[in-house]
């Protein structure tokens, strides 16, 4: 699958909504994992804000990479973010659009108290 790397150096990134266990089956209650690792899957919600634009991506994190303590509005810093383009075919509707992904979401809160 083909993936883009995301540049997040020059945003400012904060927790628009916590992380929360991705879900594989929606029936089952299944938490996705990752295929590598096996590593449970989280999704966190961040503002991204660059150049006077925000926008809410959502990032798929593996949950070995999330940092504690990222309530709303905490500012963290991102790692390793790709971009992944998908589409898929469901009962004759086409659907298609951008997945983000990240190594880890870490919290800036504690680093600017020192």
């Amino acid at each position: 699958m083909r993936q883009i790397p995301v540049d997040t150096s020059a945003a400012m990134v904060m927790v628009a909504q916590p992380p929360a266990p991705k879900i594989a089956n929606r029936q089952t209650g299944e938490i996705a994992t990752d295929r590598d690792t096996g590593a449970p899957l989280m999704t966190v919600d961040v503002m991204f804000v660059m150049d006077g634009n925000a926008e809410i991506l959502n990032l798929t994190v593996p949950k070995t990479g999330i940092s504690d303590e990222l309530s709303m509005g905490t500012p963290v810093a991102l790692t390793g973010v790709v971009a992944r383009p998908w589409e898929n075919e469901f009962n004759g509707q086409k659907r298609h659009g951008i997945s983000f992904r990240a190594v880890a979401v870490t919290s800036l809160a504690a680093a600017k108290v020192g």
